[in-house]
């Protein structure tokens, strides 16, 4: 098994993009079919949400499995077994509580979160878009 160089580590972990992803993109375009407008990556909000539909105070974010820790006693197994073990068990486990952080803030202020696994929106973006329609249902009936 090759292993990489910190410095191709470095080159690798800097090309991961945390806005504009695939599965970002594929469900604002979906929503955008749908009709729905939106602001992705609203910097006026904590945890910069992946998209926001202000008119709903709705919020979504896009999470993959693996930096936001799906399955987190799975994975944090997994992990143990593999290299730089505690590095990543610290740094996903900092990332939970921080998302967990955010959702209490955001809620707090009076918005709606949801939050989609990277794959839940490649395997069916209509029903995650179906997901985010049933939540604006709700909350337009709440607000009358």
């Amino acid at each position: 098994m090759d292993r990489l160089t910190k410095e191709q580590r470095h080159k690798n972990m800097s090309n991961i993009k945390n806005k504009d992803t695939g599965i970002e993109v594929k469900l604002r375009n979906a929503l955008w079919k749908k009709g729905y407008r939106y602001r992705k990556n609203y910097k006026k909000l904590p945890g910069k949400p992946d998209i926001v539909l202000p008119k709903y105070k709705l919020v979504v974010f896009c999470d993959s499995e693996f930096f936001h820790g799906k399955d987190w006693e799975d994975l944090r197994e997994q992990l143990k077994r593999g290299n730089n073990a505690e590095f990543w068990i610290k740094k996903i486990s900092q990332n939970r509580i921080r998302d967990e952080e955010i959702n209490k803030q955001l809620k707090f202020m009076g918005w709606t979160v949801i939050r989609f696994w990277g794959k839940d929106i490649k395997k069916d973006v209509a029903q995650c878009v179906k997901v985010i329609e049933e939540t604006i249902f709700e909350i337009m009936l709440n607000e009358k």
